[in-house]
């Protein structure tokens, strides 16, 4: 399991024609946040299914993959890091895959890296040990993705019935000027509203009249019309 024999497996599914817009979609232009990203045209899917193939590869492999200007070797990677994740058996297992994703966060750079990724190591890590410290220390970095990663994590969490980290982390990067930080923010307070409506009715009534528009219109988008009026009109 190399990093060649990896990367022919993706040549062989990636679909050129998709370059351009793919290209487009992850703002990859002189001054957006995916500058300089190269992509290959590989499918999440087909992603998905070489990643699982390559999950028991060498860290080292695993490294040189998120080396990679090619975006989808670096979403391999993590993809494989995730499937790596789902076999662990042991919990000091577990946590080392969560310490190499975060040794290498540099080369998770663009929010589908982020969500296809994070909640389901990191974020699967801190509800199996209840330890959110560090993605508050994320948060604390100053960095828009590790910032996200922060935020994306808790969606297992939440889903689980757990939401204080992710209430205080919201709180945290409420005013952030990132308009994926303000996207993020409103997507789990949505998925807190799922699980209970009372958390986030709280959270709505403490702080709806100085939220990002972008952020509030992500955390009712579920809520009946006339209580998005209502918050919206605040």
């Amino acid at each position: 399991m190399d990093t060649e024999a990896w990367k022919r497996a993706l040549q062989e599914v990636a679909r050129p024609e998709k370059v351009a817009i793919l290209s487009g979609f992850f703002k990859t232009g002189k001054g957006e946040y995916g500058e300089g990203d190269v992509f290959i045209g590989v499918s999440v899917p087909d992603n998905r299914k070489v990643a699982r193939m390559f999950a028991a590869a060498d860290y080292v492999v695993v490294e040189e993959m998120l080396n990679s200007d090619v975006h989808e070797y670096r979403l391999s990677a993590l993809l494989s890091l995730v499937a790596r994740y789902e076999k662990a058996r042991t919990g000091e297992e577990k946590g080392q895959i969560r310490d190499f994703y975060l040794n290498h966060t540099k080369h998770i750079n663009n929010w589908d890296l982020v969500d296809l990724s994070a909640e389901y190591i990191v974020g699967a890590e801190c509800l199996r040990t209840n330890d959110y410290s560090v993605l508050f220390r994320l948060a604390e970095s100053g960095n828009l993705w590790e910032q996200r990663i922060a935020v994306v994590s808790n969606l297992i969490p939440v889903r689980a019935g757990k939401f204080d980290a992710a209430v205080r982390l919201v709180e945290y990067l409420l005013q952030h000027p990132h308009d994926l930080m303000r996207k993020a923010n409103g997507w789990i307070l949505r998925e807190i509203g799922k699980k209970d409506e009372a958390v986030l009715f709280a959270f709505l009534d403490k702080y709806a009249s100085a939220m990002p528009r972008t952020t509030l219109r992500y955390a009712i988008e579920r809520l009946p019309q006339p209580l998005r009026k209502k918050y919206m009109a605040r």
